[in-house]
């Protein structure tokens, strides 16, 4: 059974603890080799990065996102989009500071009573400075099983 559309609906606001990142050299190496990039010059880390940096930066798990959306593991999920606006190249080395939340819920039930429950993430992040460095937004579709519809 799916959990209520206003229970979910009242995480909007909910926003996570905040924290700080640095991307080490041995991480921003293994992630460009593992996506078959070469690294960059000049200590840059891969803009790619901002999935998993936003996400532990922040203070929050893949975990908690599962969690919070009353999904359980293995429960089926798609991403909706990322939207990543970088001011700033993100750099190895450096710590970036970064807070964000839950900015917004959405409800489908499609023909078939298959329920798409959609959660959009807002989080920035600065450099040690306060400067603006990223905005990264994203949605994931959370579906939830639900029993057949007699026809």
């Amino acid at each position: 059974m799916a959990p209520s559309e206003a229970t979910l609906r009242a995480r909007v606001g909910h926003r996570f603890p905040g924290g700080t990142y640095r991307i080490a050299h041995w991480e921003n190496f293994l992630f460009t080799d593992a996506t078959c990039v070469n690294t960059l010059p000049d200590e840059l880390a891969h803009p790619a990065s901002l999935f998993h940096v936003a996400i532990n930066g922040a203070g929050t798990s893949i975990e908690e996102l599962f969690e919070i959306a009353q999904s359980r593991a293995g429960a089926p999920i798609s991403i909706g989009y990322y939207d990543w606006r970088i001011h700033q190249p993100l750099r190895e080395e450096q710590t970036y500071s970064l807070s964000g939340g839950i900015s917004d819920f959405a409800r489908r039930v499609g023909r078939s009573g298959t329920i798409r429950d959609s959660f959009t993430y807002e989080i920035g992040i600065e450099d040690s400075s306060g400067a603006a460095v990223g905005d990264v937004e994203f949605c994931w579709h959370f579906w939830r099983q639900t029993e057949p519809v007699s026809r």
